[in-house]
C-alpha cells in the first residue's frame, strides 16, 4: 500500500467504524511488544497488563523497564527480541528517528515481526514520516497504524488518554481492545498522516492555552490578587480548561515536575512549524510560545513541565518568584 498524501476526515471511531463489520481470520491481539518506557510508555504498558495482555517491553536503558516487569511484563534488551512472539508492536518514543531506529535499526522490531503483526506507533512524529514508515512496513507485509495520544501522564496512568488514529479501519478494529485499555476517546482521523496531523493541532491548542493561563496568573499577581484563586474562581466560566485546573495549582505550588517536559514540547512545536511550512499557513501564536519556551530552555528549565512557561513571564516582568 503506497500513500503519499493524506486526505483526512475526523469522526469518532464509533461513528466511522463498526468494530464487528470485519470478520477476518486474524486471531485477536493477546501479546504486545511495547517499545519505549518513558513517562507515558511505562504507564500505558501497565494498563495493558491489567487488561490481560502479555507485554514484552523494551527500553534503551533497561532499568526503566523495571516498573513494568514488577507488574508482570517481560523485559528484553533488543526491540527485535521483544517483537518476535508479539501479535502487535507498540512504539512510544520521542521523535521520528527514534521510531525508525526501534523498528528498522540493526536490532529493529520489523526484522523479527510476524507477517501478520500490527505495528501501532503512539509517538508524536511528523505526518510525512509516519506515512513513510507505513509504506516501509507495508512493503514488508507488516500492518501499521499511527495512534498518537494526548492527556499527559495523568491520562496515561488512569487509562483515559485521547488516541488519534491514522490508518486502515480494519487494522484499527483489530487494535481496538488494546487501545481501549489505554484510552477513552479514540478517533479515526483518516489514513496515515492524519492522526499525527490532528496531534499537532492539539499541541497548538495546548500551547496557546497554557500561555493564556500563565499570562492571566501573571496579571493577577501584578494586581495584587492571589493567582491561586483563578483555578477556583474561573472553573465554571468560559475560560476554564484542563490547563487551568491541572497546571495552575502546580504553578501556585511552584511544582515544576513534568507531566510533559518543555524539551519534548519544543520537539512537537518544531513539527508544527515544519507542517505549517509545508502547508503554507501562518501560525503566529505558535511561533511566539515556541520562542518563550526557548527562553525557558536557555535558563536551564527544559526538563521542567510545560507550565514552567510561567517562570519566563516572571523574568520578563521582574516579578519575585516567591
Amino acid at each position: 500500500m503506497k500513500q503519499t498524501q493524506a486526505t483526512c476526515s475526523s469522526q469518532p471511531f464509533q461513528e466511522s467504524l463498526n468494530p464487528h463489520k470485519f470478520m477476518s481470520n486474524r486471531k485477536p491481539i493477546q501479546s504486545i511488544a511495547f517499545l519505549g518506557m518513558g513517562l507515558m510508555g511505562t504507564r500505558m504498558s501497565i494498563n495493558l497488563i491489567r487488561a490481560g495482555f502479555k507485554v514484552y517491553c523494551y527500553n534503551r536503558t533497561l532499568s526503566r523497564t523495571e516498573p513494568v516487569v514488577a507488574q508482570g511484563g517481560t523485559a528484553f534488551s533488543k526491540p527485535c527480541d521483544a517483537a518476535r512472539d508479539a501479535d502487535a508492536i507498540i512504539s512510544c518514543v520521542t521523535d521520528g528517528p527514534d521510531v525508525e531506529a526501534v523498528l528498522f535499526g540493526p536490532d529493529g522490531a520489523s526484522s523479527a515481526a510476524r507477517k501478520d503483526a500490527l505495528v501501532i506507533d503512539m509517538s508524536t512524529i511528523a505526518p510525512q514520516t509516519s506515512i513513510s514508515i507505513g509504506e516501509r512496513l507495508s512493503a514488508m507485509g507488516i500492518r501499521f497504524i499511527e495512534a498518537p495520544v494526548t492527556g499527559g501522564t495523568v491520562g496515561a496512568e488512569k487509562g483515559t488518554l485521547s488516541i488519534l488514529v491514522g490508518g486502515d479501519a480494519e487494522d484499527l478494529a483489530d487494535a481496538m481492545r488494546a487501545l481501549e485499555a489505554m484510552g477513552r476517546n479514540i478517533t479515526h482521523c483518516g489514513p496515515w498522516g492524519c492522526g499525527q496531523g490532528v496531534k499537532l493541532c492539539n499541541q497548538i491548542m495546548g500551547a496557546m492555552n497554557i500561555l493564556g493561563v500563565c499570562e492571566a496568573m501573571t496579571l493577577a499577581k501584578g494586581l495584587g490578587i492571589d493567582p491561586s484563586l483563578l483555578s477556583l474562581a474561573l472553573q465554571g466560566g468560559a475560560a476554564t480548561s484542563w490547563a487551568l485546573q491541572n497546571l495552575a495549582p502546580k504553578i501556585s505550588a511552584r511544582d515544576w515536575s513534568p507531566g510533559f517536559m518543555i524539551d519534548t514540547q519544543q520537539k512537537d512545536m518544531r513539527l508544527v512549524a515544519e507542517a505549517a511550512e509545508g502547508a503554507q499557513v501562518a501560525l503566529p501564536g505558535s511561533a511566539l510560545v515556541t520562542q518563550l519556551w526557548r527562553s525557558a530552555q536557555a535558563h536551564g528549565d527544559g526538563a521542567d513541565g510545560i507550565h514552567a512557561l510561567y517562570k519566563v513571564l516572571e523574568r520578563m516582568n521582574h516579578v519575585d518568584g516567591g
